[in-house]
């Protein structure tokens, strides 16, 4: 078995958003879950019979993103925005500093499709050590919806917790999401965990449903929160490692006597893979994408170019074809990269509500330091490539490490103390 280790490079932000740009700690009244029938204004073709956003949603993070419409402040030099984006709603944001570089009625409460993982994973992740072993039951596996995308968990047999994960992330396993959640206390524990956590980190356009976001009633998130918790999870080194990785052998049949067999398994990240004709992006390093009747396609995804770390939500593209929602995602993160710099942030990525906003306050913790992470670099934060029964190809996305710096509360302009 070949293992493959990457260094992990940790780089400070030291830019704060200025003071107009800080929300309050709490929402804005809550929108209806699911938007009136409507005529949008029409900003493509394929977006002139898409049902309009709703006039009023959550001001988290800054009064322009609770507006409908594209939020953009260009400043002289500034790239215009691409003219061919169609999703219903989307961010730009930059991952460590929190700051909004465009949007796109970016709290319209969506379906999030298998984007709802993210937050399962950010919420059950630090509590199920990676080594442990768990056999599958039938009760395990209850309600798994019809037509799941699965990995191939059968019941009476063992799995790693690290099993499990490579399978929520690389297949969207909802058979895993449901093995882990039961290992978590059950279902409905696990949603109550997710809606606690929702609301830890002010994702609070977020109302769980089911842990592994298979389409439900009321199930919606947003652009802001899917990147909110996005930025959440990249702060966990199990999570950057499971979001960043490829491609994995999961474990197969057991029989007696004889070495367990192991079947490949790919990622579904077409950004990553290249997968169904799509380029990989340079500097890509996940995170999450999914698609169901409700949702249509979305996608969460992180990417760094330089120094540079962005983070691109898409939910919903008008434009037909399995490849829009990465179209318009690489189309944001080119923007992004270009545009840096030369916007004026229109909001910001809220801290959540515990969060230590001193300078330099306490990162989010992880199993970083479990012997059965594996060796590293970096003080403890390596990221472990090993898995039972064969080797895990992992991008640069391994090394990217969300070094986040909390605005402080009540401040403008810059705290020289960050520089």
């Amino acid at each position: 078995m070949s293992v493959k280790k990457t260094a992990l490079t940790v780089l400070s932000a030291a830019l704060l958003v200025p003071a107009m740009f800080v929300a309050p700690a709490h929402a804005a009244p809550t929108p209806p879950a699911q938007p009136a029938d409507g005529k949008a204004p029409p900003t493509t073709p394929d977006a002139k019979a898409a049902p309009a956003p709703p006039a009023a949603m959550s001001t988290v993070g800054g009064a322009l993103l609770g507006q409908p419409g594209t939020q953009v402040n260009l400043l002289p030099g500034a790239p215009a925005l691409p003219t061919n984006l169609t999703g219903r709603s989307w961010i730009v944001a930059d991952a460590e500093t929190g700051e909004v570089l465009a949007s796109h009625n970016a709290h319209w409460r969506l379906p999030p499709a298998s984007t709802m993982k993210m937050l399962f994973a950010d919420t059950v992740l630090p509590g199920l050590p990676k080594d442990q072993v768990h056999k599958v039951t039938d009760k395990d596996m209850e309600g798994v919806g019809p037509g799941s995308s699965l990995v191939g968990v059968k019941e009476d047999l063992e799995y790693t917790v690290h099993d499990l994960w490579l399978g929520v992330f690389l297949r969207s396993g909802n058979d895993a999401v449901h093995v882990l959640s039961a290992m978590n206390g059950g279902i409905e524990k696990t949603v109550k965990d997710m809606q606690a956590h929702a609301e830890e980190l002010q994702a609070l356009d977020t109302h769980v449903v089911s842990p592994d976001g298979y389409d439900a009633p009321e199930q919606v998130s947003s652009a802001y929160d899917l990147t909110l918790v996005a930025r959440s999870g990249l702060q966990k080194q199990d999570f950057r490692e499971y979001c960043g990785t490829v491609g994995a052998k999961f474990p197969g049949k057991q029989e007696a006597g004889k070495p367990r067999e192991y079947f490949e398994i790919q990622n579904t990240n077409r950004l990553m893979t290249g997968a169904g004709g799509i380029s990989p992006y340079k500097g890509i390093a996940g995170v999450k994408n999914g698609n169901t009747t409700m949702a249509g396609a979305t996608f969460t995804g992180a990417a760094q170019q330089g120094s540079r770390k962005l983070l691109v939500t898409v939910m919903n593209p008008g434009a037909g074809g399995a490849n829009s929602v990465y179209e318009e995602t690489a189309a944001l993160f080119d923007w992004g990269f270009a545009a840096a710099g030369k916007v004026k942030p229109v909001g910001e990525l809220v801290p959540p509500k515990s969060a230590d906003t001193r300078p330099h306050g306490s990162p989010a913790q992880s199993h970083e330091n479990d012997a059965a992470a594996g060796g590293g670099s970096g003080g403890g934060i390596g990221t472990a490539l090993g898995v039972a029964g064969g080797a895990l190809a992992v991008l640069a996305g391994g090394a990217f490490v969300v070094n986040r710096r909390w605005p402080l509360r009540g401040r403008r302009g810059r705290d020289e103390d960050w520089v």
